[in-house]
């Protein structure tokens, strides 16, 4: 019998809940045929995919990342301003196709209003300048009487975007990036960006490019880039063939966050750095089978990979104080929770976790205590940054719990990364009781490599009432499943 023990005093903080954030890319089907399809019945007037925008709607993103990416690295933004028939279509070398540029910084912004989300813009530091970066700022938050402000309101927009959040560059580190550079490089060139761009709208907040959190470029960039950035960024992408190693992969996060929160903090005290710092996780996934820009990315996930993506954000909870901003990286068509065709569409089965926890998870995150069986990953084959051998042996059970401020509404998210069997459970409260109607979302397919598509569900949501009152649950975890448990508590 496994239990489960919850103190309600022992937080460990606040649940951000930017977290739940999303990320589009002009990269195979994620804008064009999946957000935007002009010329769709589908699509409203501004070409927008209406079918696409209510399942976005569902997962209640706070912060939604644009333009990239690769993509960005080699995208000039005032191509994709003013009409849209004067847009010059440009060869695009980041995916080695075609940009029509007529899904744009307009377009995005005015998405994210009807989407009820934050925008978030990453910077082109590869082929772009100082003076395209500043004048961007200025286009969308600009309220004077200057150019580029009064270039915006000419395209219909008197009231100023007040984006918020930028991004200084997409993985500069990488050989695949246009315009790829050093670590001390990469520093000496976002300085000076950082500089034109707060001194344009000291208001906005701005992200490092990181890399895994791990690495000597995380630390030297954290170092240097502390006196001008909010945040440093981290991409990792996890996932396997087998189950286990699929599942238990995405505790490469956890070790990510404890190593940057260090680097962090050790910046922050020898720089005498008084304002916060904290990582933005924007991108993340499961992503290993579809690589190539031949396939657009176009993962097809499984049931196997639903109980990994639950898992990262289990461990975004448990890391609360680290990690404020997160973007799954993608949200339609690309290693995305959305699939769409011309005339439909069907949800993943990573659409379920992202729903249940968006919408169930609360914002005091508790220090919950797990026993339960252990699983050790032995002579691993996967290769970084999916290898975690070395970080078990892992509790079967992963396991975050949240409370409302008042302490009386709690949230268990427990996934049971066993294939095969059951987990049978004890949930005990300390200085709290469970007051009646409990209910219980699960997840769960017929076997782990259980897919959905077109018309054929094989993985969804199924939703119980439990009744407990007094100091303990007894609860039967499903094999292979995400549970969450709403619980109201006297």
């Amino acid at each position: 019998m496994a239990r489960i023990k919850i103190d309600p005093d022992r937080t460990v903080g606040t649940l951000d809940r930017r977290v739940f954030g999303g990320f589009i890319e002009h990269l195979g089907r994620c804008i064009y045929g999946g957000v935007f399809d002009e010329g769709s019945p589908l699509s409203d007037e501004r070409g927008y995919r209406r079918d696409v925008l209510e399942a976005a709607k569902g997962l209640r993103m706070p912060l939604l990342r644009w333009p990239g990416g690769n993509f960005v690295s080699g995208y000039h933004w005032t191509d994709g301003i003013g009409p849209r028939e004067k847009r010059p279509r440009k060869i695009e070398l980041a995916w080695f196709t075609e940009e029509s540029n007529r899904f744009g910084t307009d377009e995005f912004v005015e998405y994210c209003r009807v989407l009820g989300t934050e925008p978030y813009i990453c910077v082109n530091m590869g082929t772009g300048t100082i003076d395209e970066a500043q004048a961007w700022v200025e286009y969308c938050n600009g309220t004077g009487d200057t150019y580029w402000a009064n270039l915006r309101r000419e395209n219909g927009h008197e009231e100023p975007h007040n984006v918020k959040y930028w991004g200084l560059g997409n993985e500069m580190y990488g050989e695949w990036q246009i315009g790829a550079l050093e670590a001390e490089d990469y520093v000496k060139k976002a300085r000076e960006y950082a500089k034109v761009m707060k001194w344009t709208d000291p208001s906005i907040q701005l992200v490092s490019c990181g890399l895994s959190g791990l690495t000597d470029w995380d630390r030297l960039v954290v170092e240097k880039l502390a006196p001008f950035v909010d945040y440093h960024s981290v991409h990792i992408y996890t996932g396997s063939d087998d189950h286990w190693s699929n599942v238990l992969a995405p505790h490469q996060a956890d070790r990510a966050l404890r190593t940057v929160r260090a680097t962090i903090d050790r910046a922050r005290f020898e720089g005498r750095i008084d304002h916060p710092i904290h990582v933005a996780y924007d991108e993340w996934n499961v992503w290993f089978r579809e690589r190539t820009a031949e396939s657009e990315l176009e993962e097809h996930y499984t049931l196997s990979d639903a109980l990994a993506v639950a898992t990262y954000l289990n461990v975004f909870a448990r890391n609360c104080e680290t990690v404020k901003i997160a973007n799954l990286a993608q949200m339609v068509n690309v290693i995305a929770p959305i699939f769409t065709s011309e005339d439909d569409l069907f949800l993943q089965t990573i659409y379920h976790p992202l729903r249940l926890c968006a919408e169930h998870m609360l914002p005091v995150v508790l220090d919950a205590y797990v026993e339960c069986e252990k699983h050790a990953l032995e002579d691993e084959a996967s290769s970084w940054p999916h290898r975690v051998a070395d970080m078990g042996p892992f509790d079967v059970l992963d396991v975050s719990a949240t409370r409302d401020e008042s302490g009386s509404d709690l949230t268990l998210v427990v996934v049971n990364r066993d294939p095969e069997r059951e987990a049978r459970t004890t949930i005990a409260l300390t200085d709290a009781a469970f007051a009646g109607t409990i209910t219980a979302y699960e997840v769960t397919g017929d076997e782990p490599g259980a897919k959905n598509d077109f018309g054929h569900e094989r993985v969804g949501v199924s939703e119980r009432s439990l009744t407990a009152e007094g100091t303990s649950l007894e609860h039967a975890f499903p094999a292979c499943s995400i549970t969450v448990l709403r619980a109201p508590l006297a």
